[in-house]
């Protein structure tokens, strides 16, 4: 099976976990050993709410939740869940359905990543997944301030292709993300 790309498409936007690499399981241990450390659930229907939110965002979500964010620094926990799941990273598959269009229009199109994961965690999964060699752009939560559902990852991504966002094709799994790349397409620049 062959995913197509819509008529017009001129660049190609990939989100990054859970759409181009399967690491959502890999974040959901993470988190979980992290939040049990300070004795917080972080049921996984929550998890699957959050997704596409930088990391020090999730924590505070979750520590609101839980009552206690007056108690622990989100930034700090979201150091702590990179560190853990950095260490995860070999565990990593490539998602080939969508990798197979990574490779199929590598070199005949702008390619980018628009996530909100660390730059670092990116590259190192890049760089183990062997997909590192095709992506040159990669928008990360550094690089915005508004996260998804808004568009700006995606939108920063187009910029940097140097294509308008209504010739770009957003690959995406989470719901957050979803919302994103439809609101990029109407909003231009």
């Amino acid at each position: 099976m062959k995913i197509p790309l819509k008529s017009g498409v001129k660049a190609l936007i990939f989100d990054f976990d859970g759409t181009l690499v399967d690491t959502m399981p890999l974040h959901f241990k993470a988190w979980t050993q992290v939040f049990q450390r300070i004795g917080v659930d972080y049921p996984k229907d929550l998890f699957l709410k959050n997704a596409g939110l930088p990391s020090w965002k999730i924590a505070d979500i979750v520590l609101q939740k839980a009552g206690v964010r007056n108690k622990f620094d989100p930034h700090v926990l979201s150091n702590l869940k990179y560190e853990i799941f950095n260490k995860l990273v070999p565990e990593t598959k490539v998602i080939e359905l969508v990798a197979d269009i990574v490779y199929r229009y590598y070199d005949t199109m702008p390619l980018s990543i628009g996530t909100g994961g660390h730059i670092a965690t990116v590259k190192l999964t890049l760089k183990h997944t062997g997909l590192d060699r095709y992506f040159d752009i990669i928008v990360t939560a550094d690089d915005v301030s508004k996260y998804k559902p808004e568009p700006d990852t995606f939108l920063e991504c187009a910029r940097r292709m140097n294509t308008p966002p209504e010739y770009c094709q957003v690959f995406e799994d989470g719901d957050r993300g979803i919302e994103a790349a439809k609101k990029s397409r109407d909003d231009g620049y």
